[in-house]
């Protein structure tokens, strides 16, 4: 872990060279900082299941998404709503929206953070004297630059597969960026009108649109198989069963460091000998599961989910100087993006617990 440090100094650079200052009054606020020790990757960094290369924290995911939009707007108000948009992200990301049933939108969050935001007093004062209205930074949604509909392009979708694609490096059957290359396709990344009329970064360049594309959805496959499926809706599973049994609390899984909570998981394994131990036990010791076509038996942990599908079909540059969908110029990449929108995993994932 002491690489996350280091890795996210350098990649942050290659996504605004020329630092705002002027943030970091806003970063340190209590608010974000809780997010400095939860995973952008949804509690995989915890099992052996998988094997990511670094940590990098939702915070870090979080400033990377400001920096994006700083250096393409140089617009304050863009900048914060990007900043804390994950504002009221819990401990293991995503896995709350599994656990809260929620793992096809995968949204659970989103509704707290204007709530969130709203109230507090420190970021009231910061924005008081910068004259900002809170409802100009609480939802991102407002600004097209910060968020879109799949498949645009925005900030935060740009932000988050460059780190997750390389993180996820050694699990992904395709193609692992490097930083140079990620410094190659951002700078390839302009801001254009698309069809609807509205700002939507776009590539300049079509090797640099399809190396992003093919990355993009490389690590989007990952994420639709049911190693992650069964890993993230496991951990839910014992996150409900932690706070039922009291051993945490929601409070808990908002102020805890994924770090301190599964000691708190393992410290319960070690010394009970029940259902959520085993559950525990295994989730962070397995290293592969069954991909099965019908429903085991009692003794398995099983799952049969859709979840959300991410992916892109950025805008780029053509011949005659127009920004089009890639797919309609890239017939490389309109068949990786036809693989991935028809893919299925068998219809179990499944390890034995028992």
């Amino acid at each position: 872990m002491s690489f996350t440090k280091s890795f996210a100094d350098d990649y942050h650079k290659i996504l605004c060279p020329d630092y705002p200052e002027w943030l970091n009054e806003y970063i340190s606020l209590p608010v974000l900082q809780h997010l400095d020790g939860i995973g952008l990757l949804c509690g995989t960094d915890w099992t052996s299941l998988y094997s990511n290369r670094f940590f990098y924290s939702r915070l870090d995911h979080s400033i990377g998404t400001a920096l994006i939009t700083w250096h393409f707007t140089k617009d304050k108000k863009q900048t914060l709503a990007s900043l804390f948009h994950d504002a009221a992200t819990c401990a293991f990301s995503h896995v709350n929206d599994f656990r809260k049933g929620d793992a096809l939108k995968q949204e659970e969050s989103e509704a707290q953070t204007s709530e969130l935001l709203t109230f507090d007093p420190e970021l009231a004062f910061l924005l008081a004297r910068d004259s900002i209205n809170v409802c100009e930074i609480r939802n991102y949604h407002i600004y097209s630059l910060c968020d879109s509909p799949i498949p645009q392009l925005c900030a935060d979708r740009l932000e988050y597969m460059f780190p997750s694609n390389m993180a996820l490096g050694n699990m992904i059957e395709g193609h692992v960026w490097t930083l140079d290359e990620v410094k190659e396709m951002y700078n390839s990344i302009s801001v254009v009108k698309n069809e609807s009329g509205k700002d939507e970064f776009a590539f300049n360049d079509l090797i640099a649109a399809e190396l992003y594309t093919e990355g993009f959805i490389d690590c989007a496959f990952l994420l639709q198989k049911n190693e992650n499926k069964l890993a993230l809706n496991m951990l839910g599973k014992i996150v409900n069963l932690a706070l039922k049994e009291k051993i945490i609390s929601e409070h808990d899984c908002f102020t805890f460091s994924e770090k301190r909570l599964t000691a708190v998981f393992d410290d319960y394994a070690l010394k009970n000998d029940n259902y959520l131990s085993a559950l525990i036990k295994k989730w962070r010791t397995m290293t592969s599961i069954e991909h099965l076509e019908s429903e085991p038996g009692p003794e398995w942990y099983s799952v049969n989910i859709e979840v959300k599908k991410r992916w892109i079909d950025p805008l780029v540059k053509s011949s005659d100087g127009s920004f089009v969908r890639l797919s309609k110029v890239s017939a490389r990449a309109y068949k990786k993006i036809e693989s991935y929108l028809s893919f299925k995993d068998t219809p179990f994932g499944a390890v034995k617990i028992l």
